[in-house]
């Protein structure tokens, strides 16, 4: 059964309303503003530089002239590593964003029902692999190339195979992998933002639900829980998506750059070559540029299924 909130008719505020209001609420405008000059200056000014780069030829030595679409063009029909990198991280995305962010969704749920002092325990183990820097170390121990290595050791002593296997150069093994390395280090913040969203939900909402037909867990969770939580799920959300794009550094750590027959090259990846080794701005702010879009994009497509929540 569903769950109904009446909602007030909104009324259209009128310049001066809008004026009063803002007038009124001044101290808080006042404390928000380092940060909105801070994010205009770090954030917006930075991404509108690069889609104005990103029509241009730069090369940081020369005067940057107009080159309009061509460096979308060589993308598209120039440039097959490119097109690598767009399936690589399609296929990275498509699966640690997602199971990522069920993940830190079920075990925030599940460390819920917890006291709070065991929950906090949990809560560090669970979060302690992602603000570990060098999680990957542990990883890059088990699967070494050589003897050495915990799982070729034990492969070899069970007789399973002769020789070492390189699995971090063997195109193979690398994409699965690294999808289990970056679901291992999935829990984050937005596992963080979960567990505050968690604490925040209204218990007395649970009763009523009770009153009116809510008998199992399961629709406590979609029609009591998912509703009053959709703030954290946006936010989850947003956080899951830009680390499942943004997933350059880990993959390095495990199998360097470039890796082998580009078998985890990412749009990332094609960004640090052209802007941090080549220094072909103008191409790389081009890639920025297409990165940003496809964020937005599968941003808005997320809000549009979460606003679903509940309904």
């Amino acid at each position: 059964m569903k769950l109904k909130r009446e909602k007030e008719p909104r009324r259209r505020l009128t310049g001066k309303e809008v004026a009063a209001r803002m007038w009124s609420d001044r101290a808080g405008y006042l404390m928000c503003l380092p940060f909105v000059a801070l994010f205009i200056c770090f954030t917006v000014v930075p991404v509108a530089i690069s889609i104005f780069y990103s029509f241009t030829d730069f090369n940081m030595l020369q005067t940057p002239h107009f080159v309009w679409f061509q460096n979308y063009t060589r993308l598209f029909l120039r440039d097959d590593i490119f097109l690598i990198a767009i399936r690589n991280t399609v296929i990275l995305a498509g699966i640690t964003g997602p199971v990522g962010y069920m993940m830190c969704f079920f075990f925030a749920w599940a460390l819920n029902e917890f006291t709070p002092r065991v929950r906090a325990v949990l809560t560090l183990m669970f979060y302690a692999p992602s603000i570990s820097g060098n999680a990957y170390l542990i990883f890059t121990l088990l699967f070494s190339g050589d003897s050495f290595g915990f799982i070729n050791a034990w492969l070899i002593k069970l007789g399973l195979i002769n020789s070492p296997i390189l699995f971090f150069q063997d195109t193979k093994y690398m994409m699965p992998l690294v999808i289990v390395v970056l679901l291992w280090t999935s829990l984050g913040t937005s596992f963080l933002s979960f567990i505050a969203g968690f604490q925040g939900v209204d218990r007395t909402y649970y009763e009523a639900a009770a009153v009116d037909g809510v008998s199992n867990r399961w629709q406590e969770l979609w029609y009591v829980t998912l509703p009053q939580m959709k703030e954290s799920l946006m936010f989850s959300a947003v956080m899951s998506i830009t680390g499942a794009f943004s997933v350059g550094p880990t993959i390095n750590g495990l199998v360097g750059f470039p890796s082998t027959g580009y078998a985890v090259h990412t749009i990332m990846h094609h960004l640090e070559d052209y802007g941090g080794q080549r220094f072909e701005m103008g191409y790389a702010s081009a890639i920025a540029t297409l990165l940003f879009v496809l964020m937005i994009v599968c941003n808005k497509v997320i809000q549009k299924m979460i606003r679903k929540v509940g309904n």
